[in-house]
């Protein structure tokens, strides 16, 4: 008498299967870009093609084979006006990794002010800004800049950030804040126990970290209401999360909700030094590289089913 009970419960389960796959043509399914072959598989590339080259074999590490990507001393300063990679479809809710290691500049140019910026990026209007980063400025490859960026629902210029910025190799956590453009580009701290907000309060080094020496993973888990940046130990594979944001803001809630699109990029700041180094602001110049590994994407697709359906997307 079992039987029909079993049945129904699994054709309920079979039911909620099929929901949560995510068959919407606008948006990017599971992958993981390995940039085994000559062109991206899941990346399209912005300018020149001598920018790019993937499939090659890395420049540190044997048996790997990489995609570089090659900023130029000619390149003007600003974001986006480098090398850049992304998705030609929209990404959403979900868990994003990738393999990197930044070039080493120290002793070729100690001062060079160039950004390798590891993120999501677009504007929807209606919905605001969506953008989440990871960021290394070159000249000190310890420091790991992360945060998150939202807007006005229809002013891509009405801004506002919450960051946090870590020096790995020493352990440290040098400020957790957030930016506010609506009361002249101010910093503010985030009240002292405020735990949503400054989770978590202290993470542990990693002994001689430096993100031009060798590969590391990075990744971040996004979710509606949570962003949790994270960083894979090298020797022991364990999972360090550097920050674990749940807070709010007064202005916008803090964590993007609308899609965006998956990016990579390297370019060339002069008017952002890193915090170690304010001199660190001049122009490449040489053809530095940097190596990528490989780029994964797993959407959340029930969740992003349900904001698409909630928000009539």
């Amino acid at each position: 008498m079992r039987k029909p009970t079993i049945i129904i419960v699994a054709l309920c389960l079979a039911a909620l299967w099929v929901y949560a796959q995510d068959s919407d043509s606008r948006f990017m399914k599971s992958f993981t870009e390995n940039f085994s072959g000559s062109k991206p598989a899941n990346f399209g590339t912005n300018g020149s093609a001598l920018r790019y080259f993937s499939g090659v074999h890395s420049l540190c590490e044997e048996n790997s084979d990489v995609m570089l990507m090659r900023i130029n001393p000619s390149d003007p300063a600003g974001a986006g006006r480098g090398p850049e990679i992304s998705t030609p479809k929209l990404t959403h809710f979900g868990t994003y990794s990738a393999r990197i290691r930044v070039p080493d500049v120290k002793a070729a140019q100690p001062n060079v002010g160039v950004v390798v910026g590891y993120f999501t990026y677009r504007f929807t209007r209606g919905f605001g800004l969506s953008e989440i980063d990871f960021e290394w400025l070159i000249a000190d490859p310890t420091l790991i800049y992360i945060g998150t960026w939202t807007s006005d629902p229809n002013n891509v210029n009405n801004l506002q950030r919450v960051g946090r910025t870590v020096n790995l190799a020493k352990g440290q956590i040098l400020y957790t804040n957030y930016r506010s453009y609506h009361d002249g580009n101010r910093n503010h701290d985030f009240s002292a126990d405020d735990d949503a907000a400054l989770s978590p309060r202290t993470i542990p080094a990693i002994s001689g970290y430096d993100a031009s020496k060798q590969f590391y993973v990075y990744g971040f888990d996004w979710y509606p209401d949570r962003l949790t940046w994270w960083i894979e130990h090298p020797d022991t594979g364990e999972k360090i999360v550097l920050w674990d944001y749940q807070g709010t803001t007064p202005n916008f809630s803090g964590i993007p909700q609308p899609p965006t699109t998956y990016l990579l990029n390297f370019w060339h700041t002069n008017d952002w030094a890193v915090d170690t180094n304010p001199r660190s602001k001049e122009a490449p110049k040489y053809p530095y590289m940097l190596e990528v590994d490989w780029m994964k994407y797993e959407p959340y697709d029930a969740l992003n089913i349900e904001w698409r359906q909630k928000n009539n997307y």
